[in-house]
């Protein structure tokens, strides 16, 4: 939006003196109007969509700081403020604690232990609350009846996924995970819909992305840890074979394939070309065979 000379909302703005002047505005698709006491020339919008302006005018070249321009859109340095309970305060729950406030969240920890809180030291300017996560009177202490998000990151399973079903069902929280160790469990929550993070295939992956940099490591897991999607290495041999041949060879089922910069999703009848990076979906303890058989030249199709 650009205002020309001939119109100002007010007089303070045409001659720069430091006076101010409250004004509002509000546009259409095709016109703007300015209001400070008296109507101004219409103004067209920079861009085709309802806009308004509010706050405070002041200097000769627009709005003052308070002033900011409406679009549908949020301001910048407004940014939505979201209320987050955390259970657990153990270096996990510590950590995200700290990654929230960084980012300009409120925090509220849930820890049965008054010592854990020492853990958050005092950069913290969030609630600690005393109890367990998955009492009612605990969490409602804890603000979660205007909570955005639960995160249950405690050391016990049952803990974390009591307390993280307590949140979305009895308070209707929309953003709820919980972590698991167990990964059996997992699928079991994640059926009873819980998002969770299972932490032993998790960190099992990380190793080995450090152990075997060469190696074969996925790059996803699901929350069971019983699929995951990597980056095949092929045998150059594969190039001119189709993508069937390949799935059927390995076991695996091919998701997309990287070829020239850009994702390809391929069919059956697809093939393989060289220079192809061919991402692939395979159960978890079945990585390395498939990775073996890949590497391979692949035997003749009929």
């Amino acid at each position: 939006m650009r205002l020309g000379s001939s119109v100002w909302a007010s007089r303070s703005l045409r001659n720069g003196r430091p006076r101010t002047s409250l004004f509002s505005t509000v546009g259409n698709f095709d016109t703007l109007r300015i209001y400070s006491g008296a109507v101004a020339p219409p103004l067209r919008a920079a861009v085709g969509r309802t806009v308004e302006l509010t706050g405070t005018a002041q200097g000769r070249f627009g709005a003052g700081r308070r002033g900011y321009l409406r679009t549908g859109h949020p301001h910048p340095l407004r940014r939505q403020r979201v209320h987050v309970v955390i259970m657990g305060c153990g270096r996990v729950g510590v950590s995200l604690a700290a990654a929230l406030e960084r980012l300009g969240h409120e925090v509220a920890v849930i820890d049965k232990n008054q010592q854990s809180f020492r853990r958050l030291g005092s950069d913290f300017h969030g609630q600690q609350v005393v109890g367990v996560g998955f009492d009612r009177q605990v969490l409602i202490e804890a603000g979660i009846e205007r909570a955005g998000a639960f995160a249950a990151v405690s050391s016990g399973d049952n803990s974390n996924i009591i307390s993280a079903r307590v949140a979305r069902e009895n308070f209707g929280i929309e953003h709820v995970v919980a972590r698991i160790y167990d990964h059996k469990r997992a699928a079991v929550y994640e059926r009873l819909g819980i998002p969770t993070v299972a932490t032993v295939p998790w960190t099992t992956d990380r190793f080995l992305r450090t152990l075997l940099p060469d190696g074969v490591a996925s790059a996803w897991r699901d929350p069971t840890g019983n699929v995951a999607l990597l980056p095949l290495p092929l045998n150059e041999g594969w190039a001119g074979h189709s993508v069937r041949g390949l799935q059927d060879a390995t076991g695996a089922r091919v998701a997309f394939i990287m070829r020239f910069g850009t994702a390809v999703l391929p069919d059956n009848k697809t093939m393989v070309q060289a220079d192809d990076v061919v991402w692939v979906a395979a159960r978890s303890g079945t990585v390395s065979d498939v990775s073996s058989v890949a590497a391979r030249a692949p035997e003749e199709e009929n």
